[in-house]
Parts: C-alpha cells; structure tokens; sequence
C-alpha cells in the first residue's frame, strides 16, 4: 500500500510539472527543478526541458542536492545567458536540465553554418555569429562551458570523430579568442552519429545531426554563491 501511495503521489507530481509548466514563469521554473520532487521525477523533467532528449549530460560535481532557492536563483541566471544567446544569428537556444536537476542552456550552431562540407574552417558569417556569442560567456564567466560536434552517419566512424572533434576545437578556441574565458572550456569533445537529433535517413535529417552544441551550466562556484545567497 505505501508502494501505492508513493506512486501515485508520484504521478500527481509529474502531472503537475508537465500540464503546469506553461503557467509558470521562468524564475518559478527554475526553483521546480531544484527541490526534491524534481529530482525524484529526473527523467521526465529531462524530457521536458530537452525537447530532443538528446542532451549531454553536463553539469559540474557537486556533493549534495541543490535546494530549490539556490536553484531559482541560477535558474533566473540561466534564463539571462538565454535570452542573450537567442539575440545571436544562427544559434538555436534551449534550456535543459544538468546533472544536478539544475537549469541550463543549450546553444546549437547547425555546422552548415560554421563550416563547409567536411571542413573545420570556420566560414566569415560564422565567425561574426560566435564573435556575439563569445560577449554573451564573457558576461557569465562564472558558468562552465562544454563544446561537442557531432556527425550523421556518412563515411567512417573515425573520420566522423575526426572532424567531429577538430570542429568543436575551432569553435573553442574562436571563443576564447573572442573573449570568452578559457577556464571556462571544461569539454571540448566530437562526438560521432550516436546522438541525432533527425533522422540520418534524409538529406535535412543528416544536415540537423552536423552540428556543434555549447552548454552553459553552472559552477560548482556558481553552486557555492547561490546556496550562500539563499542561506
């Protein structure tokens, strides 16, 4: 019976967060994902927040849960970073869920857009769009920056993790030289085919799954200052 009980306690919370979400404002949002029951319901809030359930699983190591104040706090410092991104040409901007049930921002650039076919050159129009978005990570030095590329499946699967990894490194290091900090650059990885976010079996599909994401999320400093903030 308390088995029961749970469950359906359970269910009553993730109908709340799922038929709710679109009441709530992005501050209030933020302070969901940091109580308990959003870390109890955890894969379901990571549908939610990545739509494509596709993310990396970013987030910095941290020894306990995050209470649901500090969580509203850097959930309204996320939703800033996001908004800023937004203004940036070229960049596709969601907010998703770190490993620490904390809110965080991914950033998606389409490699159509940053390079030519099986180059990592990046082309002028693109090193206008990631000039804008190396202001918006130098105005949050405080959060941690993971960069991956990623592939279709066409050709060899160590070439794909080939120019893959050379594709996340030339956006990396254009950001640092843009002003972002690289303190901030904790990962910087090429991915394979493993994580569509389409289908490889069309022409559109494959050109969705080239792409380098960029994750902002939260320090274990960041962490430090928003749980003495809500203290």
């Amino acid at each position: 019976m308390k088995k029961l009980n749970f469950l359906v306690v359970l269910l009553l919370s993730a109908s709340f967060i799922f038929t709710g979400c679109d009441s709530l404002n992005r501050t209030a949002k933020g302070a969901l994902i940091g109580t308990g029951a959003g870390a109890a319901i955890g894969a379901g809030i990571g549908g939610l927040i990545g739509k494509d359930g596709k993310s990396a699983a970013v987030g910095a190591a941290i020894g306990g849960a995050v209470g649901a104040t500090a969580g509203a706090i850097i959930g309204k410092q996320m939703d800033k970073a996001a908004e800023e991104a937004a203004r940036v040409e070229g960049a596709k901007v969601e907010t998703i869920e770190d490993i620490n049930g904390l809110k965080a921002v991914k950033v998606t650039f389409d490699s159509g857009i940053l390079f030519d076919f099986n180059k990592s050159d990046l082309k002028a129009d693109a090193k206008a769009s990631l000039s804008k978005f190396a202001n918006v990570l130098a105005e949050n030095p405080e959060m941690d920056i993971a960069v991956l590329g990623h592939t279709d499946n066409v050709g060899t699967l160590a070439a794909n993790k080939k120019v893959s990894l050379s594709r996340a490194k030339t956006v990396a290091n254009y950001l640092v030289a843009q002003g972002a900090s690289r303190v901030q650059m904790k990962t910087v990885e090429g991915r394979d085919y493993s994580m569509p976010v389409a289908s490889n079996e069309t022409v559109e599909g494959r050109a969705q799954n080239r792409r380098v994401e960029v994750y902002m999320y939260a320090s274990e400093k960041m962490i430090e200052d928003a749980q003495k903030q809500a203290s």
